[in-house]
């Protein structure tokens, strides 16, 4: 771990710098006074930001960077030059915003949203903490009420569990740093707000809390879907922003999703964002989340390609059969990519269905003639040819 430079630790130190109480909005452009204990805060979140920067864990695209910049200006286009983005490869629903302007959203939480309505509520819920300046507020709390060495110890990791920390790091963390119910609240007010004032469909912000809600339902360990460690209750939020979108729709509010869009910038993501999902061998939850996939997509060859992947990396009770329906499903749909041959081959051999694997995988070096692993298939083929 870094160490902070001595004014700024002198600075966070200083539990007579400041009360705890209510602080007015930052305005754009604004930083804190060099001796507040403000300022020490943001020179470390500073440190944290380079690091995270240095990580390797980045998501450099230019072209999703740039969508996901298109949106925070959309919602907030008076803090648009103070936040800078990183979009963070974690297969985990999660967003953060550090008190000095740098947000991160998780690739875990692009893969979930189906619409860019669905992201741009949470982006607007994370704005809304840096707008109301709850990082200063929650830190000032903290300090005067534990022991400040730990808290120091928390809030040095704060701003990188998101790229480096594990689950109990995320969980240490948010027991100490996490922002008030009341705070959550407040931004999820902005959130909503912000969204629906920017034209997106408010009926998109309770939806994305319900597929959340069915999956934390469906977790063997519902306490490790990261969002919900230190939020207000799911149900709470879900009816108090259907709620809310129901009186905006009745106002006639603008109902645009943005779901063709985000699918055309997203979806060249998904298949990474879905093997990172497989790796962390959560299946209850990772169901979840490709049936509401295809939901949306439902003719979507590369989805059901995705589904058959899923079902055959698993390998329970039942789902080899299951691999092989998605397979073919996603070989009459649309999209699918010439590896679903292959995988459908994998599994009827491990099946003894040797003739079908044959035939598959003759059917995946037609399709791609130019594939790397051409060789190994051929291999396959050849002993597949050989008489046992």
């Amino acid at each position: 771990m870094r160490r902070l430079g001595s004014v700024a630790l002198l600075v966070l130190a200083c539990s007579g710098c400041a009360t705890v109480g209510p602080v007015e909005d930052i305005q754009p452009g604004e930083r804190p006074s060099l001796e507040t204990d403000e300022a020490g805060l943001w020179m470390y979140m500073d440190r944290m930001e380079t690091a995270l920067a240095t990580s390797g864990r980045v998501v450099t695209d230019p072209a999703l960077n740039a969508y996901v910049r298109d949106i925070v200006c959309r919602l907030s286009p008076d803090y648009c030059r103070d936040i800078r983005i990183y979009i963070v490869r974690t297969p985990h629903f999660n967003a953060t915003m550090a008190p000095n302007g740098f947000m991160q959203v998780w690739t875990g939480l692009m893969l979930r949203a189906t619409n860019e309505a669905q992201l741009a509520y949470v982006i607007g819920h994370e704005i809304g903490h840096f707008q109301r300046r709850h990082s200063i507020q929650r830190w000032r709390d903290a300090r005067n009420k534990t022991d400040f060495a730990a808290v120091f110890q928390v809030a040095a990791a704060a701003a990188g569990a998101g790229y480096a920390g594990s689950l109990a790091s995320l969980a240490a963390i948010a027991s100490i740093l996490s922002f008030s119910r009341d705070q959550e609240r407040e931004a999820d007010d902005v959130g909503f707000t912000t969204m629906a004032n920017a034209g997106y469909d408010p009926e998109q912000a309770p939806r994305i809390w319900e597929a959340l809600l069915e999956e934390r339902d469906a977790s063997d360990k519902p306490e490790q879907v990261v969002f919900f460690a230190t939020h207000p209750s799911t149900e709470e939020r879900i009816g108090t922003l259907r709620e809310q979108a129901q009186a905006l729709i009745a106002k006639g509010a603008p109902r645009d999703a943005g779901a063709e869009k985000y699918k055309r910038i997203v979806g060249p993501f998904r298949d990474e964002w879905l093997r990172d999902e497989f790796r962390k061998r959560e299946y209850a939850e990772t169901e979840v989340v490709m049936n509401r996939l295809l939901a949306e997509e439902r003719q979507n060859g590369d989805v059901l390609f995705m589904k058959g992947e899923f079902y055959r990396i698993r390998d329970e009770s039942g789902d080899e059969d299951r691999a092989i329906e998605a397979y073919k499903a996603a070989l009459l749909g649309d999209g699918a990519p010439p590896e679903t041959h292959r995988s459908l081959g994998l599994v009827f051999w491990d099946a003894g269905r040797n003739d079908e694997a044959r035939a598959s995988f003759a059917e995946y070096l037609r399709a791609a003639p130019d594939a790397s692993d051409r060789k190994m298939v051929e291999a396959y083929v050849k002993e597949l040819e050989t008489p046992q």
